[in-house]
């Protein structure tokens, strides 16, 4: 039977799934049909959309085979097994939220080549990540906050362009390109 490799985040190494608590390369099987949400085992192709269901402090690589149920960020499967796990702490949260505010800064500093509040911001962030002090930690909170009123004053004049009808494409493909390269840079805090 043929089976694939897929991801989600667990609350704990061997969190309960209704009867069972997960152990590593042990198959599951689910009884009855499967309905996502209600009955089945939930996975996510991508790292970054695991993520948005469970913010657990494990991510599982997983193997699923079996029938399946699968929508654009969410899959729903009948057999799965946990093939490996790695503790998710605070400092990979915040590792892939700098990666993926990079991702986004060349198009923001195309639009607005003077305002470097963004990525001072995204450098006090990597500094703080570096070297966790009270004062690094400050400056980052600092930088943060001048961003955040960066994109809230840049707001509106994003929203009258992207009111373009020929952008819709071209963002669903930025965001399937950011969403393989987040996933990528996960795998390599893991298995690089």
């Amino acid at each position: 039977m043929k089976t694939e490799i897929r991801y989600k985040f667990l609350n704990g190494n061997e969190s309960k799934h209704g009867e069972h608590k997960w152990r590593l390369n042990k198959w599951y099987k689910i009884d009855g049909d499967l309905e996502i949400c209600v009955n089945g085992f939930h996975c996510s192709k991508y790292i970054p959309d695991a993520l948005c269901y469970v913010q657990g402090d494990t991510l599982a690589f997983v193997e699923v085979r079996g029938e399946s149920i699968i929508t654009d960020n969410k899959e729903c499967w009948s057999e799965m097994r946990v093939i490996k796990r790695y503790k998710w702490k605070k400092e990979h949260s915040i590792k892939l939220a700098i990666f993926s505010a990079r991702l986004c800064l060349s198009a923001f500093e195309e639009v607005y080549p003077d305002d470097v509040r963004p990525r001072k911001a995204i450098e006090a962030a990597e500094i703080c990540v570096e070297n966790p002090t009270e004062g690094n930690l400050q400056a980052a909170r600092s930088a943060a906050e001048s961003a955040a009123w960066s994109a809230a004053e840049s707001a509106e004049s994003a929203a009258r362009s992207a009111a373009m009808s020929a952008r819709s494409a071209a963002w669903s493909a930025a965001e399937s390109a950011a969403k393989q390269k987040m996933h990528e840079y996960v795998l390599s805090l893991f298995e690089g």
